[in-house]
């Protein structure tokens, strides 16, 4: 059961539809289930709260965007579809549950399009778009040309969604709200579990038991692709007993896919695999860190499953770009600058480690915290995920409109990491940032920028006034 007590075994909310309005459009999840639905031929609608490069690409694939929040932008619609990010104070959906139309979350459209398909689901805290767009990749170069939908533009695509004319279709599941019960692929992938968004599931205990409740369900998917070096999924699987074939990956000797050894370089990693028949080699990845190292190797396993011969995944790995603002690397006036949107404390210690490696200066680190809960709950994780830094900027959080929780706050969090003998430094405000690194830092320096897409924007900016030699 997912988000709203739906159910994966709902009627087709696609059957009968000509015209689909969505709320939220903008959004990255949203707008790859939007581009799905366009190449189907379907008559697309959205609105958002602002412009984006996102919107204006939408607008020119031929979807009608309107930006704002309007009841007239329902006129026509067959079907509603929104995001947990949309609040039921909305005006367009308080209008359209008014008028009696049908109202659905993404999660449910995306089963309706996986149901056409061979669908490759991954979830998991951390790397879960990383894992979803190598399996993209991999099958691509196989010529096997795939459907997508990762939270994230593929670089090598220029996109986050794409209608290929091959059988399968691999998604990035949302784990954040429970909304990936809502959907049935044929190969379901979890790539680690930790505590997180804990606005919905309050701890650690309500994401097990989500998951649990999923795997050991009659209708779970049938082929489990899961990290067994993460204790997460373990007991995940412990208490589901799912009917489905198991395919470990990790370090371990009862791994399917195993890595027995990873060489990390400035750039990029190598590893050695042990498949199902013995060793499989090297293989290389223009991706640096151990993590990404990790999630190649799950992309491997779906992909050799798959059908895609090793030599093919070999050959192919290599030329795998990223994603936008996954590990992100500018070079600009002597200063290496990286965007990456992690939030997690584990994937922001991970990022760290690996961006140490790409210059010989101080390893800085930007942050732009996330919600209270988070702050909360993980808050000795987040005292030690910056220790890999020599000096730490953190800036005012985004809440995402959850209610305060008293006494934590920005100001907490920063006394927080100064306890572990970190040096740290308050920028409440975010266009202070620039000068705050010209202060404290420079040529040489490795600067990581950990946020959304407000932060990103200061990074970009802080890196054209470099390169053009300004000074603030």
């Amino acid at each position: 059961m997912g988000r709203d007590g739906a159910r994966r075994s709902n009627p087709d909310p696609l059957a009968g539809c000509r015209a689909v309005h969505l709320l939220g459009i903008g959004g990255v999840g949203v707008s790859a289930v939007a581009r799905l639905l366009l190449a189907r031929g379907l008559d697309v609608s959205g609105c958002d709260v602002r412009e984006s490069s996102i919107t204006r690409a939408l607008a020119s694939e031929g979807a009608r965007v309107s930006i704002g929040h309007s009841p007239d932008h329902l006129a026509g619609a067959d079907l509603i579809v929104v995001s947990s990010a949309i609040p039921e104070v909305n005006p367009e959906l308080r209008a359209a549950r008014e008028r009696g139309l049908r109202v659905v979350h993404r999660s449910e459209v995306l089963q309706a399009l996986i149901a056409g398909h061979r669908g490759i689901g991954v979830t998991g805290t951390n790397g879960k778009g990383t894992v979803s767009a190598l399996v993209a990749w991999l099958l691509h170069g196989a010529g096997l040309d795939p459907s997508f939908a990762i939270g994230a533009i593929l670089l090598d695509f220029g996109t986050n969604a794409r209608a290929g004319r091959g059988p399968h279709l691999v998604c990035e599941l949302d784990e954040s709200d429970g909304s990936f019960a809502n959907t049935r692929p044929e190969r379901f992938v979890i790539n680690n579990l930790e505590a997180d968004h804990l606005n919905y599931y309050k701890n650690l205990e309500g994401l097990l038991r989500t998951f649990s409740e999923y795997l050991g369900s009659d209708d779970a998917p049938p082929f489990l692709h899961v990290n067994l070096d993460d204790a997460n999924v373990r007991e995940v699987l412990r208490r589901a007993r799912p009917r489905g074939l198991v395919i470990g990956h990790g370090e371990g000797r009862d791994c399917t896919y195993a890595m027995s050894a990873c060489e990390a370089s400035r750039l990029g990693s190598r590893f050695r695999v042990r498949g199902p028949a013995g060793d499989l080699g090297w293989f290389d990845l223009n991706l640096p860190g151990r993590y990404n190292a990790m999630n190649a190797l799950a992309a491997l396993g779906v992909a050799l499953e798959e059908g895609v011969e090793v030599e093919a995944a070999r050959e192919c790995l290599p030329r795998f770009s990223g994603m936008e603002n996954r590990f992100t690397v500018v070079q600009a006036g002597g200063w290496t600058l990286v965007k990456d949107y992690i939030s997690h404390p584990t994937g922001i210690r991970g990022v760290l480690r690996a961006a140490r490696g790409l210059g010989g200066g101080r390893l800085v680190a930007v942050f732009k915290p996330y919600r209270f809960t988070m702050i909360h709950y993980l808050q000795d994780e987040y005292r030690d995920a910056f220790r890999d830094a020599d000096l730490t900027l953190i800036t005012e959080m985004y809440p995402a409109g959850e209610v305060p929780i008293p006494g934590v706050d920005t100001e907490f969090l920063v006394r927080k990491v100064r306890s572990a003998g970190s040096e740290v430094l308050l920028v409440p405000d975010l266009e202070d940032i620039p000068g705050a690194l010209r202060d404290r830092a420079g040529p040489g320096d490795v600067v990581v920028f950990f946020g959304g897409d407000d932060l990103f924007r200061v990074a970009d900016r802080f890196a054209d006034e470099l390169v053009a030699g300004g000074t603030g």
